[in-house]
């Protein structure tokens, strides 16, 4: 049996459907140079691609097991900060509980030496499985060879470079980074192209997680690869830890306006903690002309601002966090029932006003589907 995730039956822009022609983007981009291509012809590959990507069998999830119930979980969350990390946690918790598991949650403070203690004490509770919230098993072997001896399950969001089974974990639930990096990035280069700005462009990193830094190379080259428009530079990558954000953004602002001047028109960021921090400082330097684009997760905040339209967050490439959440607790039930991983790829999702507008109380992800066709999996349906 199949369940259907993806169910739309028009195009308009805006909405869900609108959001996966940007995917289409994407994945031809990876295959096409696409600055020597004309506008409207992407445009319309775009749509073409995602009209049939939204009907195929690639957004259906596969059959599964039934619901294993009565296990334990502990999902370590690399920072509560981390709205990504907690947007997935929602979506975990609420698939656990439809799963009847017994959940624990613990936060790693951005701090690898807290969360190398708490996946430790998890290890030693030798609960069914753990979850890598945002940060990556492999500066952790010792735990993870403990874990595997222990038979427990791992898996995470955010946890490797790339989605998918790793050599440390049953299954990594991710967009493709790079995508999303190219997402964010190139809304920034048509922007400058539909309003006539320069693009000189500010990256924020946090350059202790490989997808944060393979998200920045891929901001910059394709900022610097801006071959169809004039002016296209990257003036700076700033390397500051998420968990450090609300301290140094307040601080590092001046700095910049100072250095770039006017030169500075965009900032690109691999999270969207960086813009919780960043209108104020703005506003104190006068400069609430530049635009910010993260190529973050999608917090509720960051959604928040951005549907308000009042900020100078004007975009995020989102992912379908609660979609994903609801992913990690199948694919966990998966593995505890003896099935391989699902094989499923979840799509990024460029996020304007008009966007959150048009999808409103439902959420981004809401149009998707995903609660019904999951609970279908898990009542053996």
């Amino acid at each position: 049996m199949n369940s259907g995730i993806l169910g739309w039956n028009s195009l308009k822009p805006g909405n869900t459907l609108w959001a996966l022609a940007q995917s289409a983007i994407a994945f031809v981009g990876r295959r096409i140079n696409l600055t020597r291509m004309s506008r409207i012809f992407c445009c319309l590959l775009a749509l073409a691609c995602a009209s049939a990507w939204a009907q195929s069998s690639a957004q259906a999830l596969p059959a599964g097991p039934a619901a294993q119930s009565g296990k334990t979980v502990v999902f370590i969350a690399s920072d509560y900060r981390n709205g990504g990390v907690m947007g997935v946690y929602r979506g975990f918790e609420e698939a656990s509980g439809k799963l009847g598991w017994k959940l624990r949650l613990e936060d790693g403070g951005g701090l690898k030496g807290m969360q190398a203690e708490l996946l430790k004490q998890a290890v030693a509770s030798r609960p069914h499985g753990i979850v890598f919230g945002g940060f990556e098993p492999t500066d952790f072997a010792d735990h993870v060879a403990a874990a595997k001896r222990s038979k427990i399950v791992l898996l995470g969001w955010h946890a490797a470079k790339e989605p998918g089974p790793t050599k440390e974990l049953f299954v990594n639930v991710s967009t493709r980074p790079i995508d999303v990096a190219k997402f964010a990035a190139g809304f920034v280069v048509r922007d400058a192209i539909a309003t006539k700005r320069q693009v000189g462009v500010v990256i924020f990193n946090d350059n202790q997680y490989a997808v944060a830094n393979a998200k920045t190379e891929a901001m910059k080259q394709t900022i610097q690869a801006c071959q169809d428009y004039q002016g296209c530079r990257v003036l700076s990558v700033e390397n500051v830890l998420i968990s450090d954000a609300a301290v140094v953004m307040p601080v590092i602002v001046p700095k910049l306006v100072a250095a770039y001047g006017t030169a500075w028109t965009y900032s690109l960021a691999i999270n969207d903690v960086y813009f919780d921090e960043m209108n104020y400082p703005l506003l104190l330097v006068k400069r609430t002309d530049i635009h910010n684009v993260s190529a973050g997760d999608g917090s509720s905040k960051a959604l928040g601002r951005i549907g308000a339209g009042v900020s100078q967050q004007v975009a995020t490439v989102a992912e379908p966090l609660k979609m994903q959440g609801y992913q990690l607790a199948d694919e966990l039930n998966r593995a505890l029932g003896g099935a391989p991983p699902s094989g499923y790829q979840s799509l990024p999702i460029l996020v304007t006003t008009e966007l959150v507008k048009s999808t409103g109380s439902r959420g981004i992800d809401g149009p998707l589907g995903f609660e019904a066709a999951y609970s279908a999996i898990w009542a053996g349906k």
